[in-house]
């Protein structure tokens, strides 16, 4: 068996856009993947094109050489690049597994799991008002979640002034107050604060049962995470922006973290996400990895949920995406309402495949990225949305 080109997709889901990667053999049989970033989709798309020439001919069952030959041969040139690698990375053991009728956690050891907690991004679409966010996480709750992340923190950057953390405190306290202290809370930071602010204020929600502070301060400095979860009442959980194992060292060494979040895509694929799990177990760490992209996406997070032990939680935005992308692939996961855990895929390989009439129904859209910087990104109706309602107010 043999590659013999690769093919690229671009899907605007309103918000962002995702982007799609499909492996062909000479024997029939194809790969999926996905490579989504925020705001860089055609600079994604063009470096896999790229990598292209350095894996035709190549047995795609060789997943360990066809990845190297993308790593090794090109000097590796940082997030583009593991991304663009990941989505062909993924689509040959995609095609492994379907080659050996197979789920690709079967091929990494089978699965140590049957199902694994989910958590709900994506589901603030709404007012940053106490009411709202109540209102917005009933619906979550009511689909069976038991576990949620939220960035209450508006357009703060750096700093956040009192009336602000007001705001978000009371955001927190009226989730923690209707839904009880079993309703598992994240806070993402969005790397907004400096380090000292971070750390002010999480001290001021702390009370409030959270169950971890992502994302801290700035990325620029893995060491500077550190510094903030040796002091921070609420653990600290952070490495979805690392396109490097060795990043995940600084994590280790510091030994404060103990909630490691790799992005598959960012990390160049299944095989590097599994060298970040066994670093973490070796570290007492466990592994929560990051999902902001596609249902593709989720399928190979949930690859990696089945077999790894020291898997925490997995995050889902998949049922707060518009209605119609439920259609996009074959397989999606189920959410058990008795305990809030997603179902794992059974079929070979990803375990999913694309609907590609309902992938040209939705081509790439140059205006959707999200912002946090942005007034009311909260609601995620991406950057053209917001032109056209404030063309519509004039």
């Amino acid at each position: 068996m043999r590659i013999t080109k690769v093919e690229t997709y671009t899907v605007s889901a309103g918000w962002k856009n995702w982007l799609f990667v499909k492996v062909c053999t000479d024997e029939g049989v194809y790969g999926i993947g996905e490579a989504t970033i925020n705001g860089f989709i055609k600079t994604t798309e063009a470096a896999v094109h790229e990598l292209e020439h350095l894996v035709i001919g190549k047995d795609p069952r060789q997943v360990n050489l066809v990845a190297r030959s993308m790593i090794k041969t090109i000097q590796d040139v940082g997030h583009i690049h593991r991304l663009a690698m990941a989505g062909i990375e993924v689509a040959c053991w995609d095609i492994l597994g379907k080659s050996l009728g197979a789920p690709i956690y079967q091929l990494l050891g089978g699965k140590v799991r049957e199902d694994v907690l989910g958590y709900a991004n994506g589901w603030y679409r709404t007012e940053r008002t106490p009411e709202s966010f109540v209102q917005a996480a009933e619906t979550v709750v009511g689909m069976g979640f038991r576990a949620l992340k939220l960035d209450p923190f508006g357009l703060a950057q750096g700093t956040v002034d009192e009336k602000e953390l007001q705001v978000a405190y009371d955001i927190l306290k009226a989730i923690r107050e209707r839904f009880g202290p079993d309703l598992k809370i994240m806070i993402d930071v969005h790397c907004r604060f400096t380090p000292s602010e971070s750390l002010r204020v999480a001290r001021r929600l702390a009370p409030l049962n959270l169950f971890w502070w992502e994302e801290p301060t700035t990325a620029e400095r893995e060491q500077l995470t550190n510094e903030i979860a040796a002091q921070c009442p609420i653990p600290v959980a952070t490495g979805e922006q690392f396109d490097k194992i060795g990043k995940f060292m600084t994590l280790a060494a510091g030994g404060g973290v103990s909630i490691w979040q790799p992005e598959p895509m960012s990390l160049g694929g299944i095989t590097n996400t599994l060298a970040v799990a066994g670093m973490a177990e070796a570290n007492g760490a466990w592994i929560a990895p990051h999902q902001s992209g596609g249902p593709v996406a989720t399928a190979i997070c949930l690859q990696i949920a089945a077999c790894v032990p020291n898997f925490l939680i997995q995050e889902h935005f998949d049922p707060f995406n518009e209605a119609w992308t439920k259609d996009l692939v074959t397989w999606r996961p189920e959410i058990d309402p008795r305990n809030g855990h997603l179902s794992l895929p059974a079929a070979p390989g990803l375990g999913t495949d694309l609907d590609l009439d309902v992938v040209r129904e939705h081509p790439y859209d140059p205006n959707a990225c999200f912002d946090v910087h942005q007034e009311g990104w909260e609601k995620r109706i991406g950057t053209r949305a917001k032109a056209e309602s404030r063309r519509n107010a004039k």
